[in-house]
């Protein structure tokens, strides 16, 4: 469990600095240059997320059961991260009513994603795990929306060629994923 949660500070420390440390960030940035700082950056969440990990699997060997899972929950979670992965679509295709809308549509997947796992896991590690991802990006989307208010930000207007492509894009990574790729690479099938 030390793994895991070591894993959790590097990472989402090092993803929060502007969030809570933003003048050390601007001083580290000044004083290195931008390409170290996001070498640095980069080296830490790598570690960062090995460490998560690597420590997830860890403690999933001798989980700790916290509560009982309702029945139908594996279904509601299914739900949720495909809405989660048309909102991770929405983050990166341009001119969407999705981003035009939110305006950081991927810490909203972040949330639906860990909140979705969350509901369908019951072990402690899964509650430091995707209630630590869940706070983060609560804490994180009203930052980033604080500071885009304050600078008067303005997202391009959505079209419908370019909501129908982050609709399409995350339905399609979304089956991939949840259908080959989370049960190879981390051996649970989340949907049988």
């Amino acid at each position: 469990m030390t793994a895991l949660i070591l894993g959790l500070v590097l990472f989402l420390g090092i993803h929060s600095t502007r969030m809570v440390a933003e003048p050390w960030r601007q001083a580290r940035i000044a004083q290195w240059g931008e390409k170290p700082w996001k070498l640095g950056y980069t080296a830490v969440s790598l570690l960062g997320f090995a460490l998560i990990f690597w420590g997830f699997a860890q403690a999933r060997q001798t989980p700790t059961a916290l509560w009982a899972v309702p029945r139908g929950m594996n279904h509601l979670a299914a739900l949720l991260t495909l809405v989660a992965f048309i909102l991770l679509a929405a983050a990166h295709v341009p001119r969407n009513h999705l981003k035009a809308r939110l305006g950081h549509p991927m810490l909203a997947a972040v949330k639906l994603w860990a909140l979705a796992h969350l509901l369908a896991n019951n072990s402690l590690a899964d509650l430091l795990l995707f209630g630590g991802f869940l706070l983060w990006a609560v804490l994180c989307f009203r930052s980033a929306r604080r500071r885009d208010r304050a600078a008067g930000v303005v997202y391009p207007a959505g079209t419908v060629g370019g909501t129908l492509a982050a609709l399409l894009i995350g339905a399609a990574a979304w089956a991939f994923f949840a259908f080959w790729v989370h049960g190879a690479w981390l051996g649970i099938r989340p949907l049988g």
